[in-house]
């Protein structure tokens, strides 16, 4: 496992890209539609072959009789980053180490193919500190490399929760990334980024 993305929930793509914009001060770029979760995002590539995500509920989407990923259908509040999104090589075997990921649903948007674990509720363990879980399909270019460059760079990715310890714990050995950072306090994940005008954090 290694990490992929991280993603900014909002109640409205508008909202979101806004509050990224505002926070790094560079551009988003045009991303599109999920069909099968009626979401819709934005992007930033990042340096690294990294990227950042804005999403949120499509509201031109019909109503789906099943849960939204990263528990969008709960989602409330100003933007703020919700989760991080981990690459891995065998959906099949990473789910059978780590079962509490989710079932793998297939995904397409525009060329893009790619397997995401989604648990049956849409929400995440402990309280979505833990990665969501992508496979992209073979051959498929990443999105990273279909972006034009930011200038951004992500430093390091904080997650927080009362019960880190034991988050660590399920992840270990899967996880290799020293761009993530585990720390003992309130749930929440802090992205240190640097961009052109400097260090910033999203949060």
């Amino acid at each position: 496992m290694k990490l992929d993305h991280i993603a900014i929930a909002c109640e409205t793509l508008e909202e979101g890209r806004a509050a990224v914009e505002e926070a790094l001060g560079v551009p988003l770029q045009p991303g599109g539609q999920h069909k099968h979760f009626g979401t819709h995002n934005m992007l930033l590539g990042l340096d690294d072959g990294l990227y950042l995500e804005v999403i949120a509920i499509d509201p031109g989407a019909a109503p789906l009789p099943y849960p939204r990923w990263f528990d969008l259908d709960r989602f409330q509040g100003t933007p703020r980053l919700t989760n991080w999104i981990c690459q891995v090589e065998d959906m099949p075997a990473t789910q059978d180490a780590l079962p509490e990921a989710g079932a793998p649903v297939a995904l397409e948007r525009g060329a893009l193919r790619w397997q995401m674990a989604v648990p049956e509720s849409g929400a995440l363990p402990y309280d979505a500190m833990f990665p969501a879980l992508i496979e992209w399909a073979e051959g498929v270019a990443h999105p990273s490399a279909l972006l034009a460059p930011s200038g951004c760079r992500l430093l390091r990715l904080v997650v927080s929760h009362p019960e880190i310890d034991a988050l660590q714990a399920r992840l270990h050995p899967q996880l290799r990334e020293d761009r993530v950072v585990f720390e003992t306090g309130p749930t929440g994940l802090r992205a240190e980024l640097e961009t052109p005008s400097g260090v910033r954090v999203l949060s």
